[in-house]
């Protein structure tokens, strides 16, 4: 009993010291964690930062909000991530993002614009010349227009572009009746024959009258058929030029600037340049847990330290041998 008596009060007093040192180690731990973090967190380089070209303060939703806007306008090249959007504070209250809205300054040019089309055929024949060409042309402009054109059909023009001659012999005949004797020198050497003149090529003799002379039978009169041949050139076409207009509508889309707008929404306010956050709902410190074991152990203390006391009287006045 003497030995379970001394052992009691000095269980209470490790209790005691046992109860004040896990906030201590706590508290080490964290300061512990926060020098690691600092020492290996690697050196980052910030990016530029751009600049708004409109900040707006105003309140939004049932509660009157506070929530300020910043209009950043980027060319296409640009990279929208260099947008600030982490917190910073104005006028005692701190701001986080809340969505960045993205709109693109797009216009639109269209005028009317004619390509004109040209294509060599064999022939000049309407119906097979409009089977060669194509109901739509795609085009692009060296200027950056685009759009689609169709043939405008009145405008289609044919041209020969290449000539060639031919040749070809043609002939005439000619009767010459009632001639005195069967002489060439009475027929003329040449004629005239749809626009060409025709060489005496050959004659043909016929007695168109008879004379009785001693017996015999003699021509008086004759006919002569002489023919007359020559040449005839003409002129044709080698080949075809086709022109055609193609018509439409084109048009050209320019960007040059995308607007960005970056929403922020109040969520606290600064109290000393500190600021002051709800704690997110279901979170709970650990260290809270710490509390009930240390008046736990505060209770076994001072209930050691009544058993003590009350030990050390008893002894005095001789109780306790």
């Amino acid at each position: 009993m003497k030995y379970r008596r001394r052992i009691f009060p000095a269980m209470a007093a490790l209790l005691l010291a046992l109860s004040l040192c896990p906030c201590s180690a706590l508290a080490a731990g964290d300061e512990a964690a926060e020098n690691t973090e600092t020492a290996t967190a690697p050196a980052q380089t910030e990016p530029p930062a751009l600049y708004p070209a409109e900040v707006l303060e105003y309140t939004a939703g049932d509660l009157d909000e506070p929530r300020i806007s910043k209009t950043y306008e980027l060319s296409p090249t640009d990279d929208p991530a260099l947008i600030p959007t982490e917190d910073f504070e104005r006028s005692g209250r701190i701001y986080t993002l809340l969505d960045i809205i993205k709109e693109d300054q797009t216009e639109i040019d269209t005028k009317e614009h004619i390509e004109v089309i040209t294509l060599e055929t064999d022939t000049n024949d309407m119906a097979e010349i409009l089977q060669l060409l194509e109901p739509e042309l795609e085009i692009t402009t060296e200027d950056g227009y685009t759009g689609v054109l169709t043939p405008d059909y009145p405008s289609i023009q044919v041209e020969a572009s290449g000539y060639g001659t031919s040749s070809r012999t043609v002939s005439a005949t000619r009767t010459y009746p009632n001639l005195s004797s069967a002489d060439v020198s009475l027929i003329p050497k040449t004629t005239e024959e749809g626009g060409r003149t025709l060489t005496l090529a050959d004659v043909d003799w016929q007695e168109a009258a008879t004379d009785y002379l001693d017996g015999y039978d003699l021509a008086i009169r004759y006919t002569a058929t002489a023919t007359y041949t020559g040449t005839a050139t003409s002129k044709y076409a080698t080949g075809y030029t086709v022109t055609a207009d193609y018509k439409g509508d084109v048009t050209k889309t320019s960007c040059d600037t995308v607007t960005y707008t970056a929403i922020f929404a109040s969520h606290g306010e600064t109290q000393n340049g500190t600021e002051t956050e709800a704690e997110p709902a279901g979170s709970i410190d650990p260290r809270l847990a710490l509390i009930p074991l240390g008046v736990i152990a505060l209770g076994g203390a001072g209930f050691g330290g009544w058993k003590l006391v009350k030990y050390l009287r008893d002894k005095k006045r001789g109780y306790v041998k």
